[in-house]
Formats: structure tokens, C-alpha cells, sequence
């Protein structure tokens, strides 16, 4: 029984575990009828024609882990923002760890997708927001048929979020393969502003396939910055879908940083409903060995006077793969669209490769829309200018490093998340830089 067959037969075992009178329980069966006839994408399909799924399929992946999961904090505090004080939302191998966590309902909701899907007051929001922002993709479908878990966070009017939230998913290695399939809604009312964080990490060296769907609808005038960080083991793939919907004067970030991991996909797809809307869209890719990164990204510009910033690098050395697909569409009403779109990518090694593809589908005639992409290497004058001023070949190579993926890391807003991310930066390229960048 391949993979594929054996999600569909497991879904009946689901069922049985869940509320069949669940407001839910429709859009699921539709959602795994939809996965039936699809199945995984191929690279027959123009989407993924870069990037194969095979070697992650092979495996006979447990869909249900059977043993109660424990960490203790000490185990992974690395791997938590803990400079700052911040809302945790923590699972283990899929399961909620209350250990681990600090959620509140203080004003604002930071809780679980399993309390928003089973609880009476819930129901209203789960009803009008769950599954509205998705596409017609295979594997949003199959997370969709088998949600359950993840994030709930809804920030109410006019709330400030005084402290980031953060989302982290851990897979122990209990099972011998494991698939996990998280799924986070997050609604940002009128006025509001929040901070997320969120990582998925592996903490073994058996296979971990996660694949995740966040849904993410900014009010008007709300604000959104979400940060992924993705510095995974080599036998990590992740799945990542991330559906933003966007109205009126809001503003929405989401910047991706891919360090790690087997295969890295990411789905990004901005839809803007609503005049004077900014969305930014920022990513840092460094990959080494074998991996396999895919960034896949669509902004929708449906209304007049928006923006949208695209600013995506990547450093790939060895046999490392990067796949950049970028669409931006403007629709003929939506003049006086602002949309910028860049991909700039450094290959570090003859063996390494980037495919790029940026696109533009422009259907306005009052705009300013620009896309572009450069494959090149390191300067060898600049190379040469530092080497001069006594910084030795590894720094100096560092350095020239840094600086190229500086329009993104200044975007960061969270200065002691900048500061992690800076650090494993330079772990990944093996050096120790004395200042913050």
C-alpha cells in the first residue's frame, strides 16, 4: 500500500476519533475526495515541475503516533525565542504539550484549532473563516480532511499584542516515520497588530514529513508580521501552505527563513480584498549537501492603490537545489498598483543550481509593477578589498555573505529574533563575527 492509499483508508479511522457533528466534518470529506482524485503532485504539474516528491514518499509514515510524547524544557530551549517573554503554542509529534506552552484568552485568544473546532462559542468563527482562504492544492486538501490540531490565535479590535506569539512543532522520533499535518488559523481584527513566530523541528533521525496549512485573515487596518524559521535536519521535509487574505488599509508580512532540512516547499499565496493593502513577502535561503528548497509564491492584486514587496535570497553550495516561482497578477481594476518582485541567488559550488522563474500577469495600464532575477558568485574584487584589509578568506567570504541577504534581515522587527537568526547565519557558514549585523 502506497502513501497515498494508505491516508485515504486511515481517513475512516479518523473519523472515528472526531466529531461526525462537527461544523468541519463536510468540508473534510470533500477534502479527501478531492485528495483521492488528485493525489501528490508530479512534476508533470508546471507547479512542481522542479521539485519531485519521491524521495520523501518512499517512506511508511505513521499517520497516528501511538506513544504519549514528553520533553523536557531544558531538551529544547534552544530552540525557543526565551531572550523575551512571548505566548508559546507548543506540539509534540502532533499532540499539544501544556508543559511547554503559555496561552491566554486575556483579551485575545491564543489557544488550539482542536478547542476552536469542538467548543459551542467557537463555532461562529470556525464557520466563517475555516477553509475560506484555501486553494484547490492536493496537499492543502489532504491537511484539510485530516485537521484537527494546531494554532487558534484570534486578536480582537483595537489589541495590541504586547508580545510575539510562537508557534513550535517537535517530532521526537518515537515513530519510525512520522507525518504530521498542523493546521493554524489566525484572525487579526480591526485595528490589531501581532507578531508570530513559527518552526518546526525534528529531533531525530528518523523521517518527519509535516505538512502544515496556516490561514491568515488582517481586517482592516490590522497588522502581521509572521516569521517562518525553517533550520531542520537533513531527514526533515516540510510541506508549508500559507493563505493570507487581506482587506482594507492592512498591512501583512511574511518573511521565510529556509537554513535547513531534506525538502523545504513553500506555497505563499497573498489575495488583497480592499484598497491601500501592503504586503511583503521576504525570504533567506542557505542550503548545503543535498537539500531542496521551493519557494512558490502568488500575490492577487484585486483592488487600486496597493503595494507588494517581493525580496527573496538564496545561497546554495555543494549539491544544494533552490527553486524560486514567483506570480504577481493585477487585475484592470486594480490601477495604481505599486508591486516589486526580486530573486538573487549566489551559487557557492559548480554542483549547486537555482531555477527561477518570476512572473508578471498585468491586465491594468496604471501601474508600476517590476520583477527581475540574478545567478551569479561571490565578487572577486570585493573579495580581494577585504582580504587587503587583513580578514582572512572565511570571514572575508562571510561578510560578503551577510551583506547580500541585508535587505531582508533589516526588515526583521523583532531585534532578538534578528539576533538568533544572525547566529545561526554565521554557524551555518562556519564562522564567529564579534558585532551584530
Amino acid at each position: 500500500m502506497d502513501l497515498k492509499e494508505k491516508l485515504v483508508s486511515s481517513f475512516m479511522a479518523f473519523e472515528n476519533l472526531v466529531d461526525v457533528d462537527n461544523p468541519v466534518h463536510e468540508i473534510r470529506s470533500k477534502a479527501i475526495k478531492s485528495f483521492e482524485e488528485k493525489g501528490f503532485p508530479t512534476k508533470r504539474d508546471e507547479a512542481w515541475k522542479y521539485t519531485s516528491l519521491n524521495k520523501i514518499l518512499k517512506y511508511d509514515y505513521s499517520v497516528f503516533p501511538k506513544q504519549e510524547p514528553a520533553l523536557e524544557y531544558g531538551d529544547v530551549k534552544k530552540y525557543f525565542l526565551h531572550d523575551i517573554d512571548t505566548y508559546k503554542i507548543v506540539f509534540i509529534d502532533g499532540k499539544y504539550s501544556s508543559y511547554l506552552s503559555q496561552t491566554t484568552h486575556d483579551g485575545i485568544d491564543v489557544c488550539l484549532m482542536s478547542a476552536a473546532l469542538t467548543k459551542p462559542k467557537y463555532r461562529p468563527i470556525i464557520e466563517h473563516y475555516f477553509n475560506k482562504a484555501t486553494n484547490s492544492d492536493s496537499l492543502a486538501s489532504l491537511n484539510t480532511a485530516f485537521s484537527m490540531e494546531g494554532a487558534f490565535i484570534h486578536i480582537h479590535k483595537n489589541k495590541l499584542v504586547e508580545k510575539p506569539i510562537q508557534i513550535i512543532h517537535f517530532a521526537t522520533g518515537n515513530e519510525a516515520a512520522l507525518m504530521l499535518q498542523p493546521r493554524n488559523l489566525v484572525i487579526v481584527d480591526e485595528n490589531s497588530h501581532v507578531q508570530i513566530i513559527e518552526r518546526h523541528q525534528s529531533l531525530t533521525e528518523h523521517p518527519i514529513l509535516t505538512n502544515s496549512v496556516t490561514e491568515i485573515f488582517t481586517a482592516t487596518r490590522a497588522v502581521v508580521d509572521y516569521y517562518k524559521i525553517q533550520n531542520d535536519k537533513e531527514n526533515a521535509s516540510l510541506i508549508d501552505n500559507t493563505f493570507i487574505k487581506q482587506k482594507r488599509q492592512s498591512q501583512a508580512s511574511v518573511h521565510t527563513f529556509s537554513l535547513g532540512g531534506q525538502l523545504i516547499r513553500n506555497n505563499l499565496n497573498f489575495t488583497q480584498n480592499g484598497e491601500n493593502i501592503d504586503s511583503t513577502l521576504k525570504g533567506v535561503t542557505i542550503l548545503e549537501g543535498n537539500q531542496h528548497v521551493d519557494h512558490n509564491t502568488l500575490v492577487e492584486h484585486t483592488q487600486p492603490n496597493c503595494e507588494s514587496h517581493q525580496d527573496y535570497k538564496g545561497i546554495f553550495d555543494e549539491k544544494s537545489t533552490g527553486v524560486f516561482n514567483g506570480k504577481i497578477i493585477v487585475d484592470k481594476i486594480a490601477q495604481k498598483t505599486n508591486a516589486f518582485q526580486a530573486n538573487n541567488n549566489l551559487l557557492l559550488s559548480d554542483s549547486a543550481s537555482i531555477n527561477t522563474k518570476p512572473q508578471l500577469e498585468i491586465f491594468a495600464d496604471d501601474v508600476k509593477c517590476s520583477h527581475g532575477c540574478t545567478i551569479g558568485q561571490l565578487d572577486d574584487d570585493a573579495m580581494f578589498y577585504l582580504r587587503s584589509r587583513g580578514i582572512p578568506p572565511k570571514e572575508a567570504k562571510a561578510l560578503l555573505m551577510y551583506a547580500f541577504t541585508d535587505d531582508v534581515m533589516n526588515s526583521v522587527k523583532i531585534p532578538v529574533l534578528k539576533q538568533r537568526i544572525n547566529k545561526i547565519i554565521a554557524n551555518k557558514l562556519g564562522v564567529n563575527i564579534g558585532f551584530d549585523l
